[in-house]
C-alpha cells in the first residue's frame, strides 16, 4: 500500500512539475539567449500597436489545427499600409500574396498563418474582413498574405476543417498584450525537431544609444534538424536528428514574422528578414529540401505608413534608418527568432491526433539538466 502511495505521489509531483515547466519560458528556467534584453512581455506584441489573434480547433480524434493572425496595427490596414519585405529561406511552401509584397514593399492586410490546405480559407477570410472595414466600400482588390505549415501528421488536413468565418474570428480576436504559445492557433498540430512544436514568440529591445527600437518575432514551428539549445546538441543527445535512421525525415516548414517599430523601409526590412534565418539555424534547423521556410518582416513606424490615396503630392519624404544603423536590428532579429522557436517547444504539450498519432512534448527537465551542466 505504501509503495502504491509513493508511486502515486511521484506521479502527481512529476505531473505538477511538467505543468510548471510548460507555464514558464525557457529564459525563466535559466536558459541563456544572447546579450540583448527582451521587451516587457518577450513577445511580438512588445512592438507597439502589433496585435495577435488565434483560433484553436481541437475536435474529436482527428482535428488538430487552427489560425494565427498578426495585425501590424489596429486600424484599417488597407487604407494605412505598412512597409514590408519577405525572404524565402527554402521555397517548398505556399505563401499567398508574396509577389505584391515583393513588388510594392508593403502589407495591406492582416497576416494569417494556418495549415497547408486551408490557404484558400485564409485568403477568403482576409478578403471578406478587409472588404467589411469602414472606408473600404469601393475597393475591388485585396492582397491577402497567408502562410502555412503542414500539420497533416496530427490533423486530418485533407478535411480542410477551417472556414473563412473562423479565419475572420481569429482576426477579430487580435489584441495587444501577452501571446499564448505552444499548441494554439496555427501551431496546434505542428511538429518541430521530432517533438511537439507550435506557436512561439520573443522580443528584443535595443539600448537607447542604438535608437531604443523594439524587434518582435512570432513563429509557427513545424520543421526538422538537429535541435540545439544554448549550444547543447539536444537532438543528438535525445536521439532525434536527421539521418540517424533512413526512415526519419527532417522536412517541414517554419513561418517567421518579424515586427519592428524602427523606421525601416522594405529594402532594409528584407535584410532583417534574412537574419531571421540565422536565428533558425542557431536552433539546428537546416531548411531541408521539403521545408517551406519564409520570413515576413514589417515596420510599424507611424511616419512610414503608406496611405491608399495620398493627398501630399507625388514625392515620398519619410525618414528611414541608414545602412550603418542596421546592425543592432540584425542582432535583435537573430536572438528573438532563436528564442521564439525554443519558446514554442517549451510551451507545447504532448498531443495525440489523427489515426492515434502521438507527438511527445520536449523532455524539458532532461534538457534543462544538460544546459545547466554545459553553462556552469
Amino acid at each position: 500500500m505504501r509503495q502504491k502511495s509513493l508511486f502515486f505521489l511521484i506521479g502527481v509531483l512529476f505531473g505538477f512539475s511538467q505543468v510548471v515547466l510548460a507555464q514558464k519560458k525557457p529564459r525563466e528556467l535559466g536558459v541563456p539567449f544572447g546579450v540583448l534584453p527582451t521587451g516587457p512581455m518577450n513577445a511580438i506584441t512588445d512592438v507597439e500597436g502589433v496585435m495577435v489573434g488565434q483560433l484553436t480547433k481541437i475536435e474529436g480524434k482527428d482535428i488538430r489545427t487552427g489560425v494565427t493572425a498578426i495585425l501590424p496595427h489596429g486600424g484599417n490596414l488597407f487604407q494605412e499600409k505598412v512597409p514590408a519585405a519577405l525572404f524565402v529561406g527554402n521555397g517548398f511552401g505556399k505563401l499567398a500574396g508574396v509577389t505584391q509584397v515583393q513588388e510594392l514593399g508593403n502589407i495591406e492586410s492582416p497576416i494569417v498563418l494556418t495549415n497547408t490546405l486551408n490557404i484558400a480559407a485564409g485568403i477568403e477570410g482576409i478578403v471578406r474582413y478587409s472588404l467589411s472595414q469602414p472606408g473600404n466600400e469601393s475597393i475591388q482588390s485585396v492582397n491577402a498574405l497567408v502562410g502555412e505549415t503542414n500539420d497533416g501528421f496530427l490533423n486530418d488536413i485533407r478535411g480542410m476543417h477551417l472556414s473563412a468565418d473562423e479565419v475572420i474570428q481569429a482576426i477579430q480576436a487580435a489584441k495587444t498584450g501577452p501571446v499564448k504559445e505552444g499548441n494554439v492557433g496555427a501551431g496546434t498540430g505542428t511538429v518541430c525537431f521530432g517533438w511537439k512544436g507550435g506557436i512561439g514568440t520573443a522580443s528584443r529591445k535595443l539600448p537607447e544609444s542604438m535608437g531604443g527600437y523594439t524587434v518582435g518575432v512570432l513563429v509557427q514551428t513545424n520543421f526538422g534538424g538537429n535541435l540545439q539549445i544554448a549550444g547543447v546538441s539536444v537532438g543528438e543527445k535525445l536521439g532525434k536528428y536527421p539521418f540517424k535512421d533512413t526512415l526519419e525525415k527532417s522536412d517541414g516548414s517554419c513561418m517567421i514574422v518579424v515586427a519592428t517599430d524602427a523606421p525601416v523601409l522594405d529594402r532594409n526590412l528584407e535584410r532583417i528578414a534574412q537574419r531571421a534565418m540565422m536565428g533558425l539555424a542557431k536552433t539546428g534547423g537546416i531548411a531541408s529540401n521539403g521545408s517551406g521556410d519564409y520570413v515576413i518582416a514589417f515596420s510599424t513606424a507611424k511616419g512610414l505608413r503608406i496611405p491608399y490615396r495620398s493627398e501630399s503630392g507625388k514625392l515620398e519624404t519619410s525618414a528611414s534608418l541608414r545602412n550603418d544603423d542596421m546592425t543592432g536590428l540584425f542582432l535583435a532579429t537573430i536572438e528573438a527568432t532563436e528564442e521564439a522557436i525554443i519558446n514554442s517547444l517549451f510551451a507545447a504539450e504532448t498531443m495525440i491526433g489523427k489515426e492515434g498519432h502521438r507527438v511527445e512534448a520536449l523532455p524539458k527537465e532532461q534538457v534543462l539538466d544538460w544546459i545547466q551542466q554545459a553553462t556552469q
